[in-house]
């Protein structure tokens, strides 16, 4: 029996909406049990139009000259790890060789009119995304080269294989951040904001773990008193400034759906009073002279989350019972906590906000995508039979 083929109908609204021409080509792909349709060249890859070229020529670049530099300098061997080490070299080489391509790839693909996501984004938001990923590939590296130097202690190159070392750790580097700014898109922004978030307080909780941080409180770490405690408050600032721009880009991309909605007014308001809360509670760290400054946005944000829980059910459209439940748990065991620290004793200051740190957290990332699953809710087609 011969089988026959089926014909997808796609809406005038939506070819409105993606721009399509008569000869656009495009192609059904099956994505994890899904049916997915996507249009020919609306994103770019690495393979195409030789954008691999870019990231190959730099790193050959920053080799050659990192070999340059050694002979100039008369350095017949490199060590691994250390002051002027391979390891440096990579990292500063590394970075900066990321943030140049990710900007530039990132600003190239705004003139696909494919790309919505980065068409929402605003140029006051750009720095911010970008210094966010360039963060992340210095933690990244940072990682990798304490790795090697534990495993290769005491190892050390001629300048040659230290430059042939640099060149392969830098065509990585590089095609990684090429890719990560063609896909790019709310939810790899939040997932970064929160790489952002806990790698920042991880690295401060493990440097001041001989200072016995969780004796006094969480914001023990901010404080001068703690070791690197700017980089505590630093990620708070940095966490809210990223949380500003997805905010931004996720209410933009809202309006064409939703327009003058009173509600997504309201509700886009209140995370961004959040955001720049939590951003305050960084430049305001709990030192002596900022102490009662810090502990009034501390409370403030305690009260920004919980009118955020209660007012959900109004403040977001199509707002599903399963997420109604899951954030009135949230704020019930936020009640709870706060009866254990307050009222019994039982929870100790840290304990208290570190939990509630968490919950209200991992809150506020779900509330993001749910916000987000709005933009991707689109208009049905039907397929028929040829």
């Amino acid at each position: 029996m011969k089988k026959q083929d089926y014909q997808l109908t796609i809406p005038a609204e939506i070819g409105e909406h993606f721009q399509l021409k008569d000869q656009d080509s495009a192609k059904l792909v099956v994505k994890r049990g899904r049916l997915v349709v996507q249009f020919e060249d609306s994103r770019l890859s690495i393979f195409q139009k030789r954008v691999w070229v870019w990231p190959v020529m730099m790193a050959i670049l920053a080799s050659v000259g990192y070999y340059v530099y050694c002979l100039t300098q008369h350095i017949k061997y490199v060590q691994l790890s250390g002051d002027n080490s391979l390891a440096t070299a990579i990292i500063l080489i590394g970075v900066v060789m990321g943030i140049i391509l990710f900007a530039g790839f990132f600003i190239h693909d705004r003139n696909n009119p494919h790309n919505h996501f980065i068409k929402n984004i605003y140029w006051r938001n750009f720095p911010v995304i970008v210094l966010s990923f360039a963060l992340i590939l210095a933690l990244v590296l940072i990682g990798a080269m304490w790795l090697l130097g534990v495993i290769f202690n005491g190892a050390t190159f001629d300048f040659f294989t230290a430059s042939i070392i640099l060149f392969v750790f830098g065509l990585v580097t590089n095609f990684a951040m090429v890719y990560l700014s063609l896909i790019v898109d709310a939810s790899l922004l939040s997932t970064v904001l929160t790489l952002v978030i806990i790698s920042g307080v991880a690295i401060s909780m493990a440097v001041n773990n001989q200072r016995y941080w969780w004796q006094h409180n969480l914001s023990f770490l901010g404080t001068k008193n703690a070791s690197s405690g700017w980089g505590f408050n630093a990620t708070l600032i940095f966490a809210a400034l990223l949380m500003i721009a997805l905010v931004d880009y996720l209410f933009v991309s809202l309006h064409s759906s939703f327009p003058r909605s009173r509600r997504l007014f309201v509700l886009r308001v209140l995370l961004t009073v959040t955001a720049v809360d939590l951003g305050l509670v960084g430049v305001f760290p709990n030192n002596a002279w900022s102490h009662d400054v810090h502990d009034q946005f501390a409370i403030t944000l305690v009260y920004l989350i919980i009118a955020l829980i209660v007012g959900i059910r109004w403040l977001l459209p199509n707002v599903s019972k399963d997420f109604l439940y899951l954030s009135y748990g949230v704020g019930g065991a936020l009640v709870v906590a706060e009866i254990l620290f307050q009222g019994i004793g039982y929870f100790s200051l840290t304990a208290f906000e570190v939990i509630g740190f968490l919950m209200a957290f991992g809150w506020l990332l779900m509330l993001l995508d749910r916000i987000e699953a709005l933009i991707d809710t689109g208009i049905e087609s039907t397929i028929t039979k040829k």
